[in-house]
């Protein structure tokens, strides 16, 4: 089936008591046995299982063409559960642009637990390959990366770690599987943040993990995640369901502005530089053209001025809502350098947007308004 198809199909269950269409909430956070001892529904205890969170999982697969899916209560829990499946003494690649706090859970949680960790340039398939270690356990893709957009190529880093004998996994967050499904190309594991364009609401807070295939790797991170009990919440689960159903018509839709605003920043006087995989001129467009079907909904752009004029753009818009996060069906524009705080590697004069629905022809007023005043 398509991924619209699939989206609804997967998120339907059988309800015996109402046949209600929308799956009921089921709140409990225990279940009965038969006198047998046997539990006919197969939950024992929500930790566990959970009707709702099965149904998420089971999209989730679905959705990535995995073989099974586990859902976190944020994604650095889920983040968090796959490192701890490696052991103290193993050794970590990850990309020089990344999500700030998977590098902080390396340095500040697993280096002193045992884990070391390199940071590459991943547009650098020598500098990755020269980095493997003969402790080497995992490879962990961003792309596009946050906040610089940069594009990794997928497949050929998964062979990379293959032929060294390391697992592949891909942060997806901001490709979602409608735009990007690393499974396809080689991972073994996809990380989401489904907190943000698989929720789509910005009203949700949870995290996944989607495994191509069984085996002692995923057995052990499911294991974990009962062991450790990060889970999603029924309700999380519920409304995060709800958002898979939309989640193709919304990144369509939200890819197709960001094109168009990725194209106005490109040509106006004020800005230095843009970056935007569907932009000819991002050295990462052919590989993108490859692996995408689109180019997604978050671009970065830097203002000439510096920190400064970037912070005044910023406070001079009134559409986007300054705020961290990504994803939601409102455009959000923030300042990265300064969430990221004093270790940062974001240049100061950078704005992260997340495109929303709104018009595309009223988010660049907005936009041209607020640069022109710096000219």
């Amino acid at each position: 089936m398509h991924p619209e198809t699939l989206a609804i199909y997967q998120s339907r269950m059988a309800d015996a008591n109402a046949g209600a269409v929308v799956p009921p909430i089921s709140l409990s956070t225990t279940f009965e046995r038969e006198a047998d001892g046997s539990f006919p529904h197969g939950h024992i205890y929500s930790r566990s299982s959970n009707p709702n969170r099965d149904l998420l999982e089971t999209a989730l697969a679905q959705l990535e063409g995995g073989f099974a899916g586990l859902a976190f209560s944020s994604g650095q829990a889920a983040t968090m559960t796959l490192l701890l499946a490696l052991r103290p003494g193993d050794h970590v690649i990850l990309g020089d642009d990344a999500y700030h706090g998977t590098p902080a859970l390396l340095e500040e949680l697993f280096h002193p637990w045992g884990l070391t960790y390199t940071r590459v340039d991943f547009t650098d398939l020598e500098a990755i390959r020269s980095s493997i270690h003969e402790n080497t356990s995992l490879i962990w893709i961003e792309t596009p990366s946050n906040p610089l957009l940069k594009i990794a190529d997928i497949q050929a880093i998964a062979d990379l770690a293959h032929n060294a004998g390391a697992w592949c996994a891909c942060d997806n967050t901001w490709a979602t599987p409608i735009l990007q499904r690393p499974l396809d190309l080689g991972c073994d594991v996809v990380m989401h943040s489904t907190t943000k364009y698989i929720g789509g609401h910005s009203d949700v807070l949870s995290g996944a993990l989607i495994f191509r295939e069984d085996g002692d790797f995923y057995q052990r991170v499911r294991r974990y995640q009962t062991l450790g009990g990060a889970v999603a919440a029924p309700f999380d689960c519920w409304m995060l369901l709800r958002g898979t159903k939309t989640l193709t018509t919304r990144v369509k839709a939200q890819s197709a502005t960001a094109m168009q605003l990725a194209q106005f920043l490109h040509e106006h006087p004020a800005v230095e530089a843009v970056h935007y995989p569907g932009l000819e001129s991002h050295p990462g467009h052919a590989i993108a053209q490859k692996q995408m079907t689109r180019f997604g909904a978050m671009l970065s752009v830097q203002i000439k001025g510096g920190s400064d004029a970037a912070m005044a753009v910023a406070g001079r818009v009134q559409l986007f809502t300054r705020a961290t996060s990504l994803g939601g069906i409102e455009s959000l524009i923030e300042h990265r350098a300064s969430v990221e705080g004093p270790n940062t590697t974001t240049p100061q004069n950078l704005l992260r947007i997340s495109v929303g629905l709104e018009h595309a022809d009223d988010l660049i007023t907005d936009l041209e308004q607020a640069l022109n005043a710096l000219t």
